[in-house]
């Protein structure tokens, strides 16, 4: 097998940032592509992305124009491409005229526009089963009706008998949201199959077999065929049996993810099971020889072999019990002369568990194709009624083990965040209740956010989720499934993953007309400009870090123009509704159609995160940039020549910072880094941070009394706040960054504990839960509105490289630097600004066991780093009089161009 062909690093990046480059760099882009391209063994360029081909032989024939126009092209559109043509499908891309690449360049394979098809669900209805999804070519747009229709058909496996099926147009706009690009619609694609069981009988009854279902779009004039991809979840993501009659089962299942249905004898079904002594009974609806129970051992199928007396089965639980640890799953099958089939399980309602041991249990359960299984496994609840009443998810069930001293946990199933529910356990059962629309978040009420939230039993006392018990659905409740209401504020689902894990999942705050890259290109090139015809209204549109917090300077900006009467209308972005507002603000969901014409039409836009490349000022529109820290790291163009560089960024700077009426600084420090790194074209107010006024408010003592008692602390405890910045190299994908913890939380808990509290505060940018947290001495403060009100009761604070530390040393107050990573991260990661050995106001600390010391003796620690704070307080701390706020109001409502 020949080795897959791949582009050096080098040579992308220097094509990458083509648009931004001088021709040295350019020529020696193309001497680099030239010498890839010319090495190249015989069709291996082709077998590049369409893409990625195109840029590579536009820069080796040194074609700049258009090799820019491309990735340009691909910059906006990242993804998706233009095909054109009637038999012959090329790629097409807009700035490189038709015939300039070469077919062998040009040209799309079948494997390079592919059938994408999706099932979105799939239900019984009046004994015939309904499929509905979608199909279309890749990169190939269906807006609407397609001239023709989508072509299903189902085929016997080893025969050639073909069933064809009708299809039903339907608009699907999660075709175009699924895609993740926003070039193409693929509304039109959608589709409703009905498949009858009844035409798939032979004579009088149904011959078993194996049907596979094959898709067919017509373009570029033949029929683009596949199978029916598998959904995520529910029933487009399950597999599912159903009985045709006494004797025959219909399953429809998944093979390599592609919807196909199988037609078996029904042999025998359980009807019920039951503990006698120290045997499991499993009565089963016809009589066999046998039974045979198996499981897997390092690679090998064990099997032991168990009497039936006429239809009940008799097995010793001592031969189910294989596991101490880890869940382990037992197939059943039937023996009957030489026939040898699985127990079929179609009436959810028989299945159960029985305890064994301690802790433990045996399950009789269903696979997702209703075959028989058992599992030994730790005592799971298992939810046996659900029901939305009031706004509130009821959940029961049955649930044998430990009852004290637990609680439910709900764990996001992407940024891994948890938040606890109370649980009734007792007498075998459990019972909770969840108000998803109504969570406390010191002292806020909001929503869930966004996604899946998994459901676990937990000991209360437990550190962190590693011995989480499950939540399982059971078999009798599939079949409601999706659970859907309609909340307060958003829409809510019930629903199931991996067979029968539970699951709660809030809907976007956003429409399906608003939701993804498509939607969102067309509220931008046609609803805002649209909206920028209109007058401007009197209205202010705050955001602070994307729509996530109230918090900063813009909530400084607003708390002023409040207290000055100011006669304008106070908006708030608000991302995923986690965001409390106080009477008087109005929020604007974060990409909806109201956010946009508040960009468009607001009169004063203070935000203190970057504008997005699209945004214009209007005439008579005022942008104040606060921004959001002191750079310790280097930021912008200031990291030119580093692999950090991001040259396309960079060169957008000065487009960026002319949307500006003004950008605040935060001290002398800070400004010429800014005029610079921003490459800034707007006027800089060097006025301080508004958010820093906090430590010289009059109100500062009375404000930090309401936070303690917001965050129910334990009085007389020192209070120690932990603020580390972001990790690059520490990241699940994206810009997702994991939880990278390297103090040793139970050392400290152990050491500390008795005497301090430990507020624990991820950067925004950083997923994961924090071990301990809510056992007593770790407090998980991420999702406090505003950082300035923790600076404010914190007695210390300990961070690494994030710009807190700029902030906190208004305070006054000591702080400790646990840089564990100082050499990696200064020299790899990031560059610095200054020497943090020589500058930081706090010991600069490796271990755990030196910041427990540190914390003990931080009476010695203010002594001997006296002098160097207030010289660091003289250096990044000017201006501080508590006055920023009013600098930058002013400047906002009076010297606006």
């Amino acid at each position: 097998m020949a080795a897959k062909t791949s582009v050096p690093d080098d040579l992308q990046r220097l094509i990458r940032y083509l648009p931004e480059s001088d021709q040295e760099e350019r020529d020696r882009a193309g001497e680099a592509a030239r010498s890839f391209v010319d090495g190249l063994p015989a069709g291996a360029l082709a077998s590049l992305p369409p893409l990625t081909r195109s840029r590579l032989w536009l820069t080796a024939h040194r074609r700049w124009d258009e090799a820019v126009a491309l990735v340009r092209f691909e910059r906006d559109n990242p993804g998706a491409f233009h095909v054109r043509g009637l038999l012959s499908p090329v790629l097409e891309v807009p700035g490189v005229a038709p015939g300039i690449l070469p077919k062998e360049v040009a040209g799309l394979s079948d494997k390079e526009i592919p059938l994408v098809t999706r099932l979105t669900e799939m239900v019984w209805e009046n004994g015939v089963l309904v499929l509905r999804g979608y199909a279309h070519v890749l990169n190939v747009p269906v807006p609407g009706r397609p001239r023709l229709p989508v072509l299903a058909w189902l085929t016997r496996k080893g025969s050639r008998k073909r069933v064809p099926l009708k299809t039903v147009h339907r608009r699907e706009p999660l075709a175009t949201l699924h895609s993740k690009q926003g070039l193409h619609c693929y509304d039109g694609s959608g589709f409703e199959i009905v498949v009858d069981p009844a035409r798939l009988r032979s004579g009088a009854g149904w011959e078993p077999g194996t049907w596979s279902l094959t898709l067919a779009v017509w373009a570029f004039g033949r029929a683009r065929r596949g199978g029916l991809a598998a959904g995520e979840v529910g029933t487009a993501g399950h597999a599912h049996a159903r009985g045709l009659d006494d004797r025959t089962l219909w399953v429809s299942g998944f093979t390599k993810k592609r919807l196909e249905f199988r037609v078996e004898p029904l042999r025998a079904e359980l009807r019920g099971h039951r503990r006698e002594g120290d045997d499991l009974v499993l009565d089963l609806s016809a009589p066999v020889d046998r039974l045979v129970v198996s499981r897997t051992e390092d690679g090998t199928e064990v099997e032991t072999e168990h009497p039936v007396d006429g239809t009940s089965a008799r097995v010793p639980l001592d031969a189910l019990r294989v596991s101490t640890g880890a869940t382990r799953e037992l197939r059943v099958r039937t023996v009957t002369g030489r026939d040898r089939s699985p127990v079929t399980v179609l009436d959810g309602s028989v299945t159960g568990a029985h305890p064994v041991g301690d802790d433990r249990e045996i399950s009789v359960g269903a696979s997702a194709e209703g075959r028989l299984v058992l599992h030994d496994r730790v005592r799971q609840p298992v939810v046996e009624a659900l029901r939305w009443e009031q706004g509130m998810l009821h959940l029961s069930g049955t649930y044998t083990g430990p009852s004290r001293d637990r609680v439910l946990v709900l764990r996001h199933g992407e940024r891994f965040e948890e938040i606890r529910v109370p649980v009734t356990i007792g007498d075998g059962r459990f019972e909770a209740v969840i108000d998803p629309d109504h969570q406390d978040f010191f002292g806020a009420l909001l929503p869930l956010r966004q996604g899946r939230w998994y459901l676990s039993l937990r000991a209360a006392d437990r550190w962190d989720h590693h011995e989480d018990v499950p939540v399982k659905i059971s078999p009798a409740l599939i079949g409601s499934l999706p659970l859907r209401h309609a909340g307060k504020h958003r829409g809510y689902t019930v629903d199931r993953r991996f067979h029968d894990r539970v699951f709660l999942a809030p809907d976007s705050m956003l429409t399906l007309e608003e939701k993804g890259a498509y939607r969102q290109r067309l509220l931008r090139e046609e609803y805002l400009r649209a909206r920028r015809e209109e007058p401007l209204r009197e209205a202010v549109l705050y955001t602070s870090f994307t729509g996530s917090q109230f918090s900063d300077s813009p909530r400084a900006v607003y708390e002023e123009l409040a207290r000055r009467g100011v006669d304008v209308e106070h908006v708030w972005t608000v991302r995923d509704g986690q965001v409390a507002l106080p009477e008087g603000v109005t929020g604007v969901d974060y990409s909806s159609r109201e956010w946009y014409e508040a960009l468009a039409r607001y009169r004063y836009i203070v935000t203190n995160v970057k504008m997005p490349d699209w945004f214009l000022r209007r005439e008579g529109q005022t942008v104040v940039q606060t921004w959001h820290g002191t750079p310790l790291k280097k930021i912008g163009a200031d990291l030119l020549g580093t692999p950090k560089a991001n040259r396309a960024y960079i060169a957008n700077l000065p487009h960026m910072s002319r949307q500006w009426d003004f950008l605040v600084s935060p001290n002398t420090f800070s400004t010429p880094i800014m005029r610079n790194a921003f490459s800034c074209e707007a006027e800089i107010l060097e006025s301080g941070y508004p958010r820093n006024d906090v430590f010289h408010a009059p109100d500062r003592d009375v404000r930090a009394k309401r936070v303690r008692q917001a965050l129910g602390l334990p009085e007389g405890k020192r209070v120690v706040l932990y603020a580390p910045t972001w990790r690059d190299d520490q990241r699940y994908g994206g810009k997702r960054f994991k939880l990278d913890l390297q103090i040793d939380l139970p050392a400290l808990r152990e050491e500390l504990g008795e005497d301090h509290v430990l507020l624990f505060r991820k950067h925004p940018k950083v997923l994961d839960s924090i071990p301990g947290a809510g056992q007593g001495f770790v407090w998980d403060v991420t999702k406090y509105p505003d950082i300035a009100d923790l600076y404010l009761i914190a007695d210390v604070l300990v961070t690494d490289y994030s710009s807190a530390f700029f902030d906190f040393a208004h305070s006054g107050r000591p702080m400790l630097f646990y840089t564990y990573d100082l050499e990696h991260y200064r020299d790899t990661l990031r560059g610095f600004y200054f020497d943090l050995g020589e500058k930081a106001p706090g010991p600069l600390l490796k271990t755990s066991e030196e910041l427990i010391a540190a914390l003990k003796d931080l009476d010695g620690i203010v002594e001997e780093y006296r002098e160097r704070y207030e010289e660091f307080v003289r250096d990044f701390c000017d201006p501080s009089d508590g006055r920023a706020t009013v600098r930058v109001v002013d400047r906002m409502l009076n010297g606006r161009g």
